[in-house]
């Protein structure tokens, strides 16, 4: 049967220790690669043009033979996009030690279904490791690969492959059970089966396989429902290598035995969720201090939390949700200092939340909902400005006010207080949570009006203040607010219901069980509001009022716009320094990143940096091509720019931004955190590519003509910059400086509509003392600025000065740090010297070529084209010079910027 299938990493590496006598004269591996090349229908790249008889076949491409014998050792035909099949002759290939393969698109008849594994392998009788995570493969393992095998997996495969070191097969599906002869793998390091159709027992003996590192069988249909299913960790006390285990969602069932607490020192993920595991937790797990990871939510555990957990310093996911836990809250969570997620949602605990919860001073989310927990919510819980993204204390029966503290949390992105019994009034400091997104404060006793400090939650999405006693007027700035969603049924409100914004969508809002409003939409079927005759008094004293002091009311504006100003320039606000996550969209898996990016193929890479790695992908949530950033965590700084750009980018929304879709905050496969974050695919790439295009890149973009950089696209991308700018510096509610612009971070969309990105230096204004002082990276060197060379303070004045160099680039072609600028020599001064009379001399042969086209058809009218062509290149030069002066103080700011954009604009227009 036929079948496609994208090759992901279908054979990683095999390495062989057959060495068999070698011959004179030995033309079986020249006709099994003749062989292999007959089956090849589409060669993208011509790997294939070179083996033919001109050469040696240990010097056709992708070819290694060994040194002293011309026999292939090695074959490398990966990420070449190569569509065809594997003929047999590939296993005559007998001293073939590693095969790479991963990244094409095969077919071949490899029965019944989609997927399966050639029977060739079985001549590679010394097979050490196989990978083919992440494919579609399914079917049974060849029986020559084995003796007489059955199943999916050969029942003696850890016999016939005894030297066995990884076997990865991951994300495909495969069925059957785990081959108890996997206990002959006594080299074994590491295990991956994780997502497949596996079933039955984990009957592996792990107790010969002192090198095993890595255990990942999740996502699999493993159990018998018997009550023993857990006893294979038994074996597992003498792996003192084993670092990650991982067997949650499957079906395992039974009691997590006490030997857990005597597996590896080195052990740092513990996986055992979403199974159906029952009785206690062992207190022998605070034995593994250096644990970072414990899931053990959605199972059937009982009990109480075992207070040895406390002993585990290094702790920072703390999973045990959706169990029957019961007793008082574990007062030794305030000892995990290291801890940035607690989950303890949907058990039985009971008691007050312990004041010192608030020493974990770096958790980002918590979840303590569905419990029986009382007492008021300690203040401490509110001092916790690390908290970004869920605190959710729903579902329990706290009581007493709610703090003023709340307004501490400026960087939450979700708060859940849902069905308690909290009262008074909702604190007025809500309208500090900024990064606010979703607020429920449902089936509580708040009463009062609706605070208006809530205006200032610009992000805010979803809000539901119903079943509670609140009274007032639907607030107007609500029509203001983006928001999906909004429940305010059964209070006490009273009044006109607006009609302008989400009112305008009866389904996203609910207003039942207000029994004193009116107005709204006809559809709402309330009644019409009626003014009183006081009030018609009131309306025609207030007319005759505007008549008669108009310049009263005029001075009062004038002096409140003058309050507002000074209050905003002295306005400080403190910025979370832990994750902040992108929502409200849903966050992606590991394992998704993975797919979509082929197993992070060099053919998916589009750019690399310090701190990350970008790729292009398919997300399957919705089949759009994103780019993917990949953040390189053992990059000392990663995570601070990981950190800066979440922070700069949650809270801003512009056109000439690049628009973040969602992120990813998870472990690998081997248990190593990974960050990611998705944006909007630029299908134009970067500046940089455009300015400095490669070879290849050249004949890309002549074969693009309508997109080649003229000076009035130039123009363009440059307004599209400065709007940005613009925006950062002066309509945020707290100022950003981006801190890093060049014209990698400048992204072309499908319009060469420019967006600026990367925001993994960005800082906010006014500086903290430890940013001000810091002596860190401040940009790239050629567009940052000469003041912060010495060590100066981050200024707007620095993003104006880079503007300024990318200006200058722009019109001259030539990068800040070419070559020609040396002896004290830079950009500025190269261009201040010509300017005006010589320009033409300098500026970048595109654009030359355009002043060229317009000079030889020289008459009236084409005279005047010309001087307004030569006005605006000059114009555009000098706003280039104006942003790069070498003091801060004689820079252009981004008002006059823009102004002067505009104006040139409209001269080229007359072109």
């Amino acid at each position: 049967m036929l079948f496609m299938t994208y090759l992901s990493i279908f054979i990683h590496a095999i390495t062989l220790l057959i060495c068999p006598a070698t011959l004179a004269k030995n033309h079986t591996d020249h006709l099994a690669l003749l062989a292999i090349k007959s089956t090849i229908t589409l060669d993208p790249q011509n790997v294939l043009g070179s083996w033919n008889a001109s050469l040696h076949y240990c010097q056709w491409q992708g070819v290694t033979c060994g040194r002293r014998h011309p026999r292939v050792t090695e074959l490398d035909l990966g990420s070449r996009g190569i569509v065809g099949s594997l003929p047999p002759h590939i296993g005559n290939l007998s001293f073939l030690r590693v095969i790479w393969l991963e990244n094409n698109t095969f077919k071949g008849v490899i029965p019944p279904q989609l997927g399966g594994v050639p029977s060739f392998l079985a001549n590679l009788t010394s097979l050490r490791v196989i990978s083919a995570h992440y494919n579609r493969l399914s079917g049974e393992i060849p029986l020559a690969l084995g003796n007489q095998i059955s199943g999916d997996l050969p029942k003696d495969i850890g016999l016939k492959l005894p030297n066995l070191e990884n076997f990865e097969i991951e994300g495909n599906k495969f069925t059957g059970t785990i081959p108890f002869s996997f206990s002959n793998c006594s080299n074994l390091v590491e295990l991956s089966l994780s997502e497949n159709g596996f079933t039955g027992k984990i009957n592996i003996n792990f107790s010969k396989m002192s090198s095993i590192s890595i255990l990942v069988l999740d996502g699999n249909n493993l159990g018998s429902s018997q009550p023993d299913e857990m006893h294979f960790i038994d074996s597992m006390i003498n792996c003192s290598k084993l670092e990650v285990l991982i067997v949650g969602a499957n079906k395992l069932r039974g009691i997590l035995p006490s030997s857990v607490g005597n597996l590896s020192s080195q052990i740092t993920t513990l996986s055992f969720e979403q199974n159906s595991i029952y009785g206690t937790l062992p207190s022998g797990i605070g034995n593994l201090l250096k644990l970072e990871r414990l899931y053990i939510g959605f199972n059937e555990i009982t009990g109480r939390i075992p207070s040895e957990l406390g002993y585990l310093g290094n702790l920072k996911h703390l999973y045990v949700d959706h169990n029957s836990l019961n007793g008082t809250f574990p007062d030794f969570v305030g000892n995990l200092s290291q801890l940035e997620e607690l989950m303890l949602s949907d058990n039985r605990l009971e008691g007050q939340i312990p004041p010192n919860l608030g020493n974990c001073t770096r958790l980002v989310s918590l979840n303590l909902s569905g419990n029986n927990l009382t007492h008021q919510i300690p203040i401490e819980l509110f001092q916790l400005s690390s908290m970004t993204t869920v605190l959710d204390l729903s579902s329990n029966n706290l009581v007493g006010p709610l703090p003023q503290d709340i307004g501490k949390l400026k960087s939450l992105s979700t708060l859940d207080l849902s069905q308690n019994h909290l009262v008074g009034a909702i604190p007025n400091t809500i309208g500090r949570c900024s990064s606010l997104e979703y607020l429920d404060m449902k089936a509580n006793s708040f009463e009062g009006p609706i605070p208006l400090t809530m205006n200032a939650l610009r992000g805010i999405r979803k809000v539901d203040l119903s079943k509670n006693n609140l009274s007032g007027q639907i607030p107007r700035f609500l029509e203001q607010l983006n928001l999906s969603s909004l429940n305010l049924s059964f209070n006490n409100l009273e009044g006109e219901v607006p009609m302008r914004g989400i009112f305008k969508n009866t389904s996203a809002f609910s207003i039942i069980g207000n029994n004193r409003l009116c107005g709204g939409l006809p559809v709402l079927g309330l009644p019409k509001c009626v003014m009183s005759s006081r009030s018609k008094k009131d309306s025609h004293i207030s007319h005759v009022i505007l008549v008669v002091i108009p310049i009263c009311s005029l001075l009062i504006i004038a002096m409140v716009l003058t309050l507002l100003f000074c209050w905003r320039r002295r306005k400080t606000q403190t910025l979370s320094t832990g994750d902040s996550f992108i929502q409200p969209f849903s966050m992606v898996s590991y394992g998704s990143i993975l797919k979509a990016t082929n197993g992070f193929s060099e053919q998916n890479l589009i750019g690399s940096g310090t701190f990350s790695k970008v790729y292009k992908g398919i997300l399957e949530a919705d089949g759009a091509m994103v780019a993917i950033k990949i953040l390189k965590l053992e990059n000392q700084g990663a995570l601070k720019s990981f950190m800066a750009e979440c922070e700069a980018l949650k809270n801003i929304r512009h056109r000439n931004l690049v628009k973040i879709i969602t992120s990813c905050s998870s472990i690998d496969f081997q248990g190593n955190d990974f960050k990611a974050l998705i944006y909007e695919f630029m299908s134009n790439g970067n500046l940089e590519k455009w300015l400095h295009p490669s070879s290849n890149q050249e004949t890309e973009i002549q074969g693009n003509a309508p997109h080649r950089l003229s000076l009035s696209k130039r123009l363009s991308i440059a307004t599209d910059v400065a709007h940005a700018i613009h925006y950062l510096h002066q309509e945020c509610e707290v100022p950003i400086l981006h801190c890093d612009l060049k014209p990698s971070n400048i992204l072309l969309d499908n319009d060469m509509v420019a967006h600026i990105g990367d925001f993994g230096l960005a800082k906010f204004l006014p500086l903290k003392p430890h940013q001000s002082s810091s002596i860190g990276i401040r940009g790239t060197t050629g567009y940052a600025a000469p003041e912060y060379g010495v060590g100066n303070e981050m200024t707007k004045e620095g993003d104006i000065y880079s503007f300024g160099i990318l200006l200058l680039e722009m019109i001259t072609g030539r990068r800040p740090t070419d070559p020609i600028f040396q002896e004290g020599l830079n950009l500025h001064g190269y261009v201040q010297m010509v300017l005006p009379d010589r320009l033409m001399e300098i500026i970048e042969p595109m654009l030359v070529s355009t002043y060229m086209e317009v000079a030889n058809g020289y008459s009236r009218d084409e005279g005047r084209k010309l001087k307004r062509l030569e006005e605006g290149m000059i114009a555009l030069t000098r706003i280039g010079l104006a942003c790069s002066m070498e003091s801060p103080r004689e820079r252009m700011n981004t008002t006059n910027m823009l102004r002067e954009l505009h104006r040139i604009n409209k001269i080229l227009q007359k072109i």
